[in-house]
């Protein structure tokens, strides 16, 4: 099965040898692509929806995975029991729904060894929640796939601790690694605050005045973020 580049990175961070289980499966692509890979012997496939969940048992049925892949009817992780997985993936969805999947799941908190996240929006909000939650983020990475920048993140239990504003949004270690995906995501939002800006000038209003300074605020984040990498 041929993933997409966001769907292969998320793959890609996937320990060979894990029990996931796919949080929002949808089509089943990732269990689909990682059992025939052999890099898991079994997974669950889980959705909120049938629809997504039908889809899902068709492809499963069509690769003839039914023996090495269950699909789940479930809210998140509610339906998911300790010892059912030791590698949970929840792509896919906004960053403030991953953060309430996570917090509705606490009972998979500490039987789960491995976390693949990847929010589509808030990034900043997932990485605090994790700080905050006693969690570690154990790698980051990037791609840009058909126009759209996506970052995938690996957490466990852990403790880590950033400094910067610019840290959590951006991500440290991708700062860190000198990630090429990322510069090219700040070279282009560093180009639409520009844009922002220009299109505030003679704007005297307060609207347009707390627009201009959050816009500087941050491009601020962004030069500190381009000279760490």
């Amino acid at each position: 099965m041929k993933l997409s580049k966001r769907l292969e990175l998320v793959a890609s961070f996937v320990p060979e040898g894990s029990r996931i289980a796919d949080i929002g499966t949808d089509h089943g692509y990732i269990p689909i692509f990682l059992t025939e890979k052999g890099i898991c012997q079994s997974a669950l496939a889980m959705d909120v929806r049938e629809g997504p969940l039908s889809r899902a048992r068709e492809h499963i049925r069509e690769k003839n995975l039914e023996d090495r892949i269950q699909v789940r009817l479930g809210d998140g992780l509610k339906e998911l029991r300790p010892g059912e997985a030791d590698t949970v993936v929840i792509a896919g969805m906004g960053g403030q729904l991953v953060i309430h999947i996570l917090e509705e799941g606490r009972h998979m908190w500490d039987s789960v060894k491995t976390w693949i996240l990847s929010p589509q929006s808030e990034l900043d909000k997932v990485r605090r929640y994790l700080e905050q939650e006693g969690f570690m983020i154990c790698r980051e990475a990037m791609t840009l796939d058909e126009g759209k920048y996506y970052t995938v993140m690996a957490a466990a239990r852990g403790r880590m601790k950033y400094e910067e504003p610019w840290e959590y949004l951006y991500g440290k270690l991708l700062i860190q690694a000198k990630d090429p995906v990322l510069l090219d995501f700040l070279n282009q939002e560093e180009k639409r605050l520009k844009g922002i800006l220009g299109a505030l000038e003679g704007q005297d209003t307060p609207g347009a005045e707390a627009a201009r300074q959050t816009a500087v605020r941050q491009l601020d984040w962004i030069k500190e973020a381009k000279d760490a990498v």
